[in-house]
């Protein structure tokens, strides 16, 4: 059933500040923003030309099976499963053209890559740089490279040029799984869980240490001569290289997660004048399989979900339905859409699969889903034009011709949007509590969702990209007022775009 629900109209937008930034600044006609950064980290280097940049983290490890804390310590290796997931990354990246392959040296990773750049020619460049973050005593050891230089096992000594530490055996334990962490290390470990940019192991912040390694990483991946280029790492300094690449800080650790072999992809393009590149997250995370199952969590798990589902550019019921059975591994508890046609029909569509999906008797009961409309899920018609071709979307972007002032009412328009959104998220945490709402409507609309959930200013929509029938996952581990996690952006594969990273045009909805 549909219940109509109107909402006043949005009220002036909040500022939603981060340092350096400010809802009022001025939006170019770009599908990025120029990055303002602190003096403190340097900018991104300029370019001579468009760069794509493909981070995957590595497959699962050994390790991760177990719950153990890694760091970077180089004892775990890939599980047949994590072979597998490399293995499904290498094929879904089969038609792109890398110009290079930068890998951490961890064991893990390594082998990630290798099985990812498989026959092609060119050699892979390791960066230690590119190694997990650093959690001293708690992890063990330290990567291969560190071990070559002879440090000494007794004592934290400097591991020569790499500028690594290792740690003596008797103050941790090897393979520390994470309640063992808890036990024995108490306050510190819950720093570390609640804080982590703010923790300090061993006289060191990590996090901090994470970022500015990330910093350099981009110095020399971006000034490599290649325009396409595979970063195959880890967990954090995949979510480092994504933050710094978009002028993010320590506090978003923890919040662009990354999976097993997921893949986030990045668009670099020049500026005039020697400026810093504009950037922009393509998407996120796209992992070998489903973006809502449960083998896909990256972090803690999270019984609130808000995802968000952009309409397609037709009514088309076939693109509806895919997305109604990627979402039947959920029990989806409400929908909420647009009063557009398109946006409508795919609520109906989802609707309709999830009250039918454990009604397997004769004498079966559906289950209730409710479904709402929500006008400021709605777009204006001047909204509704965009560019097709990759090059425009790259150079300019769907959102590049928006007027400011419009652009300003589309951005006030969010955030009575997200409000409502989260407040269909209970606050409490029982076991009983699951709760997932699916939010469908037009991407330009979403793109402000995604700022506000991660408390980014108006600037940042257009360093965000999202397709017709997309699909975007936010979780809530922390329950809705603890804010939001984003496990994926721009999730196309349910429709038949089996795409990471797009490398051909989706002009006239051509099919990959």
């Amino acid at each position: 059933m549909l219940l109509l629900a109107p909402t006043p109209p949005p009220s002036p937008a909040t500022a939603h500040r981060r340092p350096g930034g400010s809802a009022a600044s001025c939006i170019r006609c770009s599908s990025v923003r120029e990055l303002d950064r602190s003096p403190s980290r340097p900018p991104l280097p300029a370019l001579a030309e468009a760069k794509r940049v493909v981070l995957v983290r590595h497959g699962q490890s050994t390790w991760n099976a177990d719950g153990r804390i890694q760091g970077s310590s180089d004892f775990s290796v890939l599980t047949p499963k994590g072979e597998s997931q490399a293995e499904t990354s290498r094929l879904m990246l089969l038609a792109d053209s890398f110009d290079a392959c930068f890998t951490s040296p961890l064991a893990r990773s390594r082998r990630t890559a290798e099985i990812i750049w498989d026959s092609r020619d060119k050699d892979l460049i390791p960066d230690y740089d590119l190694r997990e973050i650093d959690l001293y005593s708690f992890q063990v050891g330290t990567c291969s490279l560190a071990r070559s230089l002879d440090v000494c096992a007794n004592a934290w000594q400097p591991a020569g040029a790499c500028g690594n530490a290792t740690l003596t055996s008797g103050i941790c334990l090897q393979g520390l799984l994470k309640h063992e962490g808890k036990e024995k290390y108490g306050a510190l470990f819950q720093q570390w869980q609640k804080s982590p940019s703010d923790c300090s192991i061993d006289g060191h912040y990590p996090v901090r240490e994470l970022w500015d390694r990330a910093q350099g990483c981009w110095e020399r991946i971006l000034t490599h001569e290649g325009k396409s280029v595979l970063v195959v790492a880890h967990n954090a300094v995949n979510q480092a290289l994504v933050a710094t690449s978009l002028g993010l800080g320590t506090e978003y650790f923890r919040t662009l997660l990354q999976s097993n072999c997921g893949a986030s992809v990045l668009d670099f393009t020049p500026q005039p004048g020697g400026r810093p590149p504009n950037v922009c997250l393509n998407r996120l995370n796209q992992t070998p399989n489903s973006p809502i199952s449960a083998e896909s969590s990256a972090g803690r798990k999270s019984s609130k979900r808000i995802i968000l589902v952009c309409q397609g550019a037709t009514q088309s019921s076939s693109e509806a339905q895919k997305t109604a059975e990627l979402l039947l591994d959920l029990k989806v508890n409400s929908i909420i859409c647009s009063p557009q046609v398109a946006a409508v029909d795919t609520a109906t569509a989802i609707c309709e699969v999830q009250e039918a999906a454990d009604c397997l008797g004769a004498d079966c009961v559906p289950r209730y889903v409710e479904m709402k409309n929500l006008l400021g899920l709605e777009i204006d018609d001047a909204f509704l034009t965009k560019q097709k071709s990759l090059e425009q979307i790259v150079q300019s972007g769907w959102m590049g011709g928006m007027e400011h002032q419009k652009l300003k009412t589309l951005w006030a328009q969010s955030e009575d949007a997200w409000q409502a959104l989260v407040n269909e998220l209970p606050e409490d945490d029982g076991a009983e509590s699951d709760q997932v709402v699916v939010a469908i409507g037009h991407p330009a609309i979403h793109l402000g969702l995604l700022c506000r959930c991660l408390n980014l200013t108006m600037d940042y929509m257009p360093s965000f990209h999202l397709d017709d029938g997309s699909i975007s996952v936010i979780d809530f581990p922390d329950g809705p007022k603890g804010g939001g996690i984003v496990r994926c952006t721009n999730y196309t594969a349910h429709l038949g775009r089996w795409s990471l990273p797009i490398t051909k045009s989706t002009e006239n909805n051509d099919e990959f």
